[in-house]
């Protein structure tokens, strides 16, 4: 579809495949001593067993290289639009019943 150039000219091909990306509304993140594996989730209505529809695995210096360059884009994207608003509390900043029923266990 088409090649993304970076700071270090790799030539970097995204295909169509991919290019659409997936949307997810959860990151679930693990790790070992060798590793990070982040799982993206979406959660929907009506969905009663969400399935994890990405995996990334990451090495714990990659990682950390992400949350660099996360933090960057947020400070540039807020620099544009203003704070992003959090929601604090523990779990989804979404609720899973998206207003619906309460899941029964």
């Amino acid at each position: 579809m088409s090649d993304i150039k970076n700071q270090s000219q790799f030539n970097i091909e995204l295909g169509e495949d991919v290019a659409g990306g997936i949307y997810s509304n959860l990151a679930i993140i693990t790790h070992s001593p060798a590793e990070f594996v982040i799982d993206f989730v979406r959660i929907m209505p009506g969905v009663p067993k969400p399935k994890v529809r990405s995996r990334i695995i990451l090495t714990p210096e990659h990682a950390k290289r992400l949350v660099a360059a996360l933090n960057d884009n947020i400070a540039k994207y807020e620099a544009v639009n203003g704070p992003i608003r959090e929601v604090k509390g523990s779990g989804p900043v979404m609720p899973v019943t998206f207003g619906g029923p309460t899941a029964q266990a």
